[in-house]
């Protein structure tokens, strides 16, 4: 089993990170049915770094922590049904959907429908609407109140808005395996989030490219691009399961510093080295089980439907 174990892990992240290029940070670890961890690579783990849209994990998370605890906006509790209407006033270019209307606003739109879209598709607007019901310094506080130290939005002049911030690799795995071992939030905000991210319409350019549509539905994760003056970003970060759906193993791989910034495609070498890695990161669990874990998360499989 040593050929697909932890030592080939190891071997194949030194040669990618080599082989592709800029700095690297990075947490990998398996994970066991008791809930403890085998770490099995911790590079620069604790560096703290701008996550750019990886951050959006975070945010969903505090988001769906305010749902949990019956949390407040304009007097009435928030919910997944909570609705906001799409203004132009509120949208973000860059990466996801909402921007794309142009023009053709004032969608009433959920609390489910946004963040699924940032989750998903990693849409910018659903940042601006999240923090029209979880301010910055709230979201910093719930960061805080849940044990990450690094981990922070930066907040701005206007209390709704923020950029994205920093955490490190090994907050994110920390995220993650709280997240899948059902003590960060409540049971059905857990399955909500893990049914979005592990959902087979999401990225597929990095970890998840050389994997079946079954495969990738085993596979929750969350991608990260942008530049600033040290060089382009290019990080993802996700959870894979068992054939159970029991969580096997977190991966945070976060790279700054790199020459090639404008690049947001499969053919970025950092990103070309995520699917290989990721490949064999799958490999490693593709038979797993664990019916002792302490939990498990399995997704309705995806059926094409064709209409009528």
């Amino acid at each position: 089993m040593e050929a697909n174990g932890p030592g080939k892990i190891r071997r194949v992240y030194e040669r990618q990170k080599t082989r592709a290029g800029g700095n690297w940070h990075s947490h990998i670890a398996l994970l066991n049915a008791d809930g403890t961890k085998n770490e099995v690579v911790a590079d620069d783990a604790d560096y703290v770094v701008y996550g750019y849209s990886v951050q959006k994990l975070y945010v969903a998370m505090c988001v769906l922590d305010k749902i949990d605890r019956g949390g407040l906006v304009n007097g009435a509790p928030l919910t997944l049904d909570t609705k906001v209407t799409l203004t132009a006033g509120i949208i973000a270019e860059g990466s996801g959907i909402f921007h794309l209307h142009k023009g053709a606003y004032g969608d009433s739109i959920t609390v489910a429908n946004f963040l699924t879209a940032m989750l998903l598709v990693s849409d910018n607007t659903s940042v601006r609407l999240s923090g029209l019901h979880v301010p910055a310094l709230e979201i910093n506080e719930i960061l805080a109140a849940k044990g990450f130290v690094h981990t922070r939005v930066e907040p701005v002049a206007n209390p709704n808005r923020f950029y994205l911030g920093v955490t490190t690799p090994r907050e994110t795995h920390d995220m993650l395996y709280r997240l899948v071992n059902g003590t960060l939030l409540s049971a059905a905000s857990t399955t909500w989030f893990l049914r979005v991210l592990r959902w087979v319409n999401g990225y597929h350019d990095g970890v998840r490219r050389d994997m079946s549509s079954d495969e990738r539905s085993r596979v929750a994760t969350k991608y990260g691009a942008d530049f600033n003056t040290l060089g382009g970003s290019r990080h993802e970060a996700g959870v894979m399961f068992g054939t159970d759906g029991s969580p096997a193993l977190t991966y945070a791989m976060f790279t700054d510093a790199h020459p090639e910034q404008n690049n947001y495609g499969a053919t970025h070498p950092v990103v070309q080295a995520h699917s290989v890695i990721g490949r064999v990161l799958f490999d490693s669990i593709a038979t797993t089980s664990a019916p002792s874990a302490r939990t498990h998360h399995t997704p309705a499989p995806f059926v094409p439907y064709k209409g009528n």
